[in-house]
């Protein structure tokens, strides 16, 4: 197969018409760029703000950040490297159609899956397409159950009916009247008769092996209840773009955004335990669905192939494209969360925020005490405005400031210390040892008085006010362990996105120099998720669990990685880590202890390295927050090539 693709990528055609597709691609570019432009405020704002830098700081400064501005994500938006990692990883050759025939021959469990479809005076094409998307399945068996709503256009019943006679495993219920998409998709389930339910909208497609994939999963875990695989748009010209290659389950990512969505495949008896779909959440019904089913099953019984499995139609009545339609859905899909909230008894609200939602948990009274930890040797500027911000623009009360000072000898510093004492929230605690971030923290959090922890940067600069109280409301959650911020740095570029494993070799930081008020991919920089690590630049968790898992490691991690570790070890110990978009602070990164560039530092940061590999292994290349489709050589979300998923040889 890559022989093919090879051949088809050096053909002259492909040549010739690259021009055209650059054009293509960049008239995109363009548009994208123009929409940038818009979301920092305005193009007069934009035109203001380069002014600005260029008269304090020069051409070359403009340059540098015209460039982080319009570069960042170009490799997100390239149609043609994902039509070639269409090419080399997820076409189906005749070899491997009979390599999955073959090994469904060895299946142990080969059970009917109901493909579940309501129609309405659909696009006879796309229809036509989507019932042809489900007979074309590599796994054969299945049942096609199609409720058609009272369709008022013959052209949708003349074709129901030429299929129902076509294929005996294409069943159809005429509804006598119009009941709209829930009440649909409920009578579809009442002629269902197969053990697992997958569901399929009038004008998308199933890729060819996606009932294979869901089977095969099936072999291995016979006990999962809700499956879910990635997925990617139609266009116009019927050409596949925009693929979300998605993480494993995800409790906070999915009450952001519909982290399911499609492919969705539910155990039949899963569903007639819930009632099916709820009537008057209309294009949210999935979204409803699936909160309802996460009420029923632990998160093991979810499961996410990593395979794109589902094509979803753009057109303009699509939630895919129209904004208009999409709004009514997102409106409705604020309801069906604020409605399993009150279910769940969880004090909290969903916002609707446009790119998804924003969960808002509420904060007990009295608030709980926090002691904010900050270890800091000389470097008066820094931890002064690190001090003040917290203390002028935090709007988090119970709070207290433990300075841990490591043997600063700047006489500046140390008056400006010793001028602290007069500050009712802030404690001065000497720690003359040789530095050892994670001892210094340790022993700090033996001398706080909160029942939470933070462990705080002496470079940071508070921007969000409410960052403390965002930070706590999410780590006062029972499930919830460490609880991470979004750090900027100053040239107002993304330094702290969340800690992905793997990337650039043990850990990276997600979305690590994309411009501000970018979104990232899938809007996964700008969403509340749930993450493996966070960095302990800024870092909050219930003392009781810091205690439990033992702190950071003093002995084997003493500068580098401790935070990853940590963190690694608190959802060891069966706590979700969280990442929040909406505790913000600059982070001026490196600046007192510097970089790791003299052979001494190499060595020790070598050592830890090493040691991370030793108590991790494989988890360190395979994270659950995160895509096996996705680079482990890059922090931009860009594609794997190849994609560590199993393959067959052919």
């Amino acid at each position: 197969m890559k022989e093919q693709c090879q051949e088809i990528i050096s053909a002259k055609s492909w040549k010739i018409t690259r021009p055209l597709r650059w054009l293509g691609l960049k008239n995109r570019w363009l548009r994208l760029q123009y929409h940038k432009a818009h979301s920092r405020g305005s193009l007069r704002n934009l035109a203001s703000k380069a002014y600005c830098i260029l008269k304090q700081d020069g051409v070359k400064a403009l340059a540098n950040r015209l460039i982080r501005f319009f570069n960042y994500d170009s490799v997100n938006y390239n149609d043609d490297s994902y039509q070639e990692w269409i090419c080399y990883y997820d076409t189906i050759t005749d070899k491997l159609r009979a390599a999955m025939l073959a090994r469904i021959g060895s299946f142990q469990y080969k059970p009917l899956i109901s493909v579940v479809m309501p129609t309405y005076n659909s696009n006879s094409e796309w229809l036509t397409e989507a019932i042809e998307s489900v007979r074309k399945q590599i796994y054969p068996h299945w049942e096609l159950c199609i409720a058609d709503d009272a369709s008022t256009d013959n052209t949708t019943r003349s074709i129901l009916e030429h299929y129902e006679k076509e294929d005996m495993r294409i069943k159809v219920v005429y509804r006598p009247q119009n009941g709209h998409i829930s009440a649909a998709s409920n009578s579809a389930l009442e002629i269902a008769n197969g053990e697992w339910v997958a569901l399929l909208d009038h004008d998308d497609l199933l890729s060819e092996h996606a009932l294979f994939w869901v089977v095969d999963s099936l072999q291995k875990k016979p006990n999962i209840e809700l499956i879910y695989s990635d997925e990617d748009k139609i266009n116009s010209n019927n050409r596949r773009n925009a693929p979300y290659f998605k993480c494993d389950w995800n409790k906070e990512l999915f009450y952001s955004h519909n982290l399911i969505t499609h492919l969705g495949v539910y155990r039949t008896n899963l569903l007639k335990k819930i009632g099916g779909f709820r009537v008057g959440f209309e294009s949210a019904q999935d979204y409803d669905l699936a909160l309802r089913c996460i009420e029923c099953i632990s998160p093991n019984l979810i499961h996410h192939i990593p395979r794109i499995l589902y094509h979803w139609r753009m057109h303009e009545a699509s939630t895919a494209l129209s904004a208009d339609t999409r709004s009514y859905a997102m409106l409705a899909g604020q309801r069906a969360l604020n409605d399993h909230f009150k279910r769940q008894k969880i004090t909290a609200h969903a916002e609707l925020i446009g790119i998804g939602y924003r969960v808002h948990y509420s904060l007990p009274k009295p608030q709980p005490m926090v002691s904010l930890i900050i270890p800091t040797r000389n470097g008066l500027h820094l931890i002064r405005q690190c001090i003040n911000s917290i203390l002028q623009k935090t709007t988090y009360q119970n709070y207290e400031i433990l300075i841990i000072d490591n043997g600063s000898d700047d006489a500046a510093t140390l008056r400006y210390l010793n001028d602290l004492n007069s500050e009712v929230r802030v404690r001065v605690v000497k720690d003359n040892r040789p530095f050892n971030f994670s001892a210094l923290n340790n022993n700090a959090v033996k001398l706080a008085r909160g029942e939470f922890v933070g462990l705080l940067n002496n470079d940071l600069e508070v921007i969000a006010p409410d960052w403390l109280s965002e930070m706590i409301s999410i780590a006062l959650q029972p499930q919830n362990g460490a609880v991470g911020a979004r750090l900027w740095y100053p040239n107002e570029t993304l330094q702290h996105g969340g800690v992905i494993l793997g990337v650039g070799g043990i850990a990276g930081h997600s979305h690590r120099n994309m411009p501000r008020h970018e979104y990232g991919y899938s809007a996964r920089a700008s969403l509340t998720q749930n993450l493996s690590a966070v960095t302990a630049a800024c870092l909050v968790i219930r003392k009781t669990i810091y205690e439990e898992v033992g702190g950071l490691d003093e002995e084997n991690l003493q500068v580098a990685l401790n935070d990853v570790d940590f963190c690694l070890r608190v959802q060891e110990a069966g706590y979700t880590n969280v990442w929040t978009p909406y505790a913000e602070l600059y982070h001026h990164e490196s600046a007192t202890r510097g970089y790791e560039n003299t052979p001494e530092k190499q060595a020790r940061f070598a050592k830890e390295t090493q040691y991370m590999k030793l108590r991790w292994g494989d988890l360190l290349s395979n994270d659950p927050a995160y895509s096996p489709n996705l680079t482990l050589e890059r922090e931009d979300f860009s594609f794997a090539k190849p994609p560590r998923v199993e393959t067959f040889t052919d």
